[in-house]
């Protein structure tokens, strides 16, 4: 038997002998389409499971569009029952409706926190950010702002404070902050979007009240619109004096 060089034996034990991965080896170009074309592969998002219990909330709905041209995808807080509906089935819900609904070009999420009560609507910073996380990468690249309305001192401190920790950086610099909805309409044409009555109510509380936004209720029992009883304890109080000096 003739002798082999070292090179020819390297290329024989690299072959399937071993069992070895030979993906390393494919050209870079190869793998990149190869994982594309299992990464948007959207019909794996797609489920067939019923959602028309979640439909009839309508807590998630498409609808306009913003001034950019990007679709709207708006998302009601209040009308999530969070207790009982699952971070899974949550997650799956959200990538149905994106799938079906919104399957190409940009899109927005306007997000109203108007009223949200932690222990009843909302379904925590943790899911939000695992749902978010889940999405396809060219999801999350068509994803161009996320507007949210009334988000109240808490929320702003706990993403100002955790914001960047649990969320992507991708995500943490798209939302925007929207105190009044006088401010979403330099961005949202009036009349794209539904606007829940108890919403519109919200913001004209906090129109008379701007502290509220800060945590603070100035007058929690409308002290000041009671009429002042200062006068009148005067009054008596001069007529109980002149009665002593004509004793």
């Amino acid at each position: 038997m003739g002798s082999r060089s070292p090179e020819e034996f390297s290329v024989l034990v690299l072959a399937s002998d071993l069992g070895m991965d030979a993906r390393p080896f494919l050209d870079a170009q190869a793998q990149m389409e190869e994982q594309d074309e299992n990464w948007h592969d959207c019909s794996q998002y797609l489920s067939d499971e019923d959602f028309s219990d979640l439909d009839l909330l309508q807590f998630i709905r498409i609808q306009g569009s913003d001034k950019s041209g990007n679709r709207i995808l708006r998302i009601v807080g209040k009308y999530l029952p969070a207790p009982v509906v699952s971070g899974e089935r949550l997650k799956k819900y959200v990538f149905h409706k994106i799938v079906s609904e919104l399957p190409e070009g940009p899109f927005c999420i306007v997000y109203m926190h108007s009223t949200v009560q932690k222990e009843d609507n909302s379904p925590g910073l943790t899911i939000l950010r695992w749902i978010y996380e889940e999405l396809p990468s060219d999801f999350k690249d068509r994803l161009q702002t996320v507007y949210f309305v009334h988000p109240g001192l808490r929320s702003r401190l706990l993403f100002a404070t955790l914001g960047r920790f649990f969320l992507s950086g991708g995500l943490y610099w798209k939302i925007k902050y929207v105190s009044r909805l006088q401010y979403l309409w330099e961005d949202v044409k009036k009349g794209e979007v539904e606007i829940p009555e108890f919403v519109q109510s919200h913001d004209d509380v906090l129109e008379h009240r701007p502290l509220t936004d800060y945590g603070i209720e100035p007058d929690p029992l409308h002290l000041t619109e009671m009429p002042s009883t200062a006068y009148s304890f005067g009054r008596y109080e001069e007529r109980w004096t002149s009665r002593e000096c004509m004793s």
